[in-house]
C-alpha cells in the first residue's frame, strides 16, 4: 500500500506553557501545517487520525495516575486515541507526559522515579545527557547525531516500556528516554522541543517541582544550564527533531 504524504502535524497540549516550541519549527519549515488541540480549554480530540497527520503528544504536570480523574477528562480519550493510532500504524510522537501515555496504551506504563537503597523518589530536572542505545547503522533515525546527547529533563516518573518497544537512548538516572514502537511511533521521556523563552515560563510557571527537585536555588541552575548549553544545543535537537519527522513521514527501516 502507497504511504500517503504528510500534511499536517496535530498536536495535543494539556497545558499553556508546554507547546510544541522546535517542533512546530521544524513541521513548519519542512511545509507542514501545525494545528494544535487544547482539550484543557474544551477542543475536541478526534475519533482517529487521518493517513496525512502526524500526531505529537505534549508533556504537562499530570501523569499516567491521574487517568479517571475529572479535573483530566481528556487524558482517557486520548489514550483511546493512542491506541487507534497504533492499531492504525499512524505515526505518533510523544514528549514526557506524551510518551508515558504511549507507552501505557501500547501496553506498559508509568510508575514514580526513584534511585538508590532503599529507593528514595527522584525529580530528573535540568540539563543532562543521554546515551543512544544502538548506532546510526542499526537505527537511520540517529544519523548525524553523536553517541550521547545533552537535553533538558523534567520528570518525576518513570516509563515502563511496553512490550513492543524498542529502547533507543537512556540516562544515568533514568533508563528509559527515547524508545520506537513500530518504525513510525517514538516516545521521548526527555525533552528536545523546548525553546529559551518556554523554558523560562516552565521555570516561573513550576517554580514548586524545581524547588522540590533542585533546592532553593533550582531556579538559578537551570538558568545557568540554559545559558551556558541552550544555544549550542539546540542545532542537534534541531536534527533528530528533523530525523523524527523523517521516519514518521517515511518508513524507517531499523534493523
Amino acid at each position: 500500500m502507497a504511504m500517503v504524504r504528510v500534511q499536517e502535524l496535530l498536536v495535543v497540549q494539556h497545558i499553556e506553557r508546554e507547546g510544541p516550541g522546535l517542533l512546530a519549527q521544524v513541521a513548519t519549515e519542512r511545509e507542514l501545517a501545525v494545528r494544535i488541540l487544547r482539550p484543557f480549554a474544551g477542543d475536541p480530540l478526534p475519533d482517529a487520525l487521518r493517513p496525512d497527520q502526524i500526531l505529537a503528544v505534549m508533556g504537562g504536570p499530570m501523569g499516567v495516575a491521574d487517568l479517571g480523574d475529572p479535573a483530566f477528562p481528556w487524558l482517557e480519550p486520548l489514550v483511546i486515541l493512542l491506541r487507534r493510532a497504533l492499531a492504525d500504524e499512524r505515526p505518533v510522537l510523544g514528549f514526557c507526559l506524551g510518551a508515558q501515555l504511549l507507552a501505557h496504551a501500547a501496553g506498559g506504563g508509568a510508575i514514580p522515579l526513584t534511585v538508590g537503597d532503599p529507593p528514595l523518589p527522584h525529580r530528573e530536572v535540568g540539563f543532562g545527557a543521554i546515551s543512544f542505545t544502538r548506532t546510526p547503522a542499526e537505527e537511520p533515525l540517529l544519523q548525524d547525531l553523536p553517541a550521547s546527547l545533552l537535553v533538558l529533563h523534567w520528570h518525576g516518573d518513570r516509563i515502563e516500556l511496553p512490550p513492543a518497544a524498542t529502547l533507543l537512548a537512556s540516562s544515568l538516572t533514568c533508563p528509559e528516554q527515547l524508545f520506537r514502537i513500530g518504525s513510525r511511533t517514538f516516545g521521548l521521556q526527555c525533552h528536545i522541543e523546548v525553546t529559551a523563552a518556554a523554558l523560562e515560563r516552565w521555570i516561573v510557571e513550576d517554580a514548586s517541582f524545581v524547588r522540590a527537585a533542585l533546592g532553593a536555588g533550582g531556579a538559578d541552575r537551570i538558568r545557568a544550564e540554559a545559558a551556558r548549553w541552550l544555544v549550542p544545543v539546540t542545532p542537534l535537537w534541531r536534527i533528530l527533531l528533523h530525523q523524527l519527522m523523517n521516519c514518521c513521514s517515511s518508513d524507517c527501516n531499523s534493523t
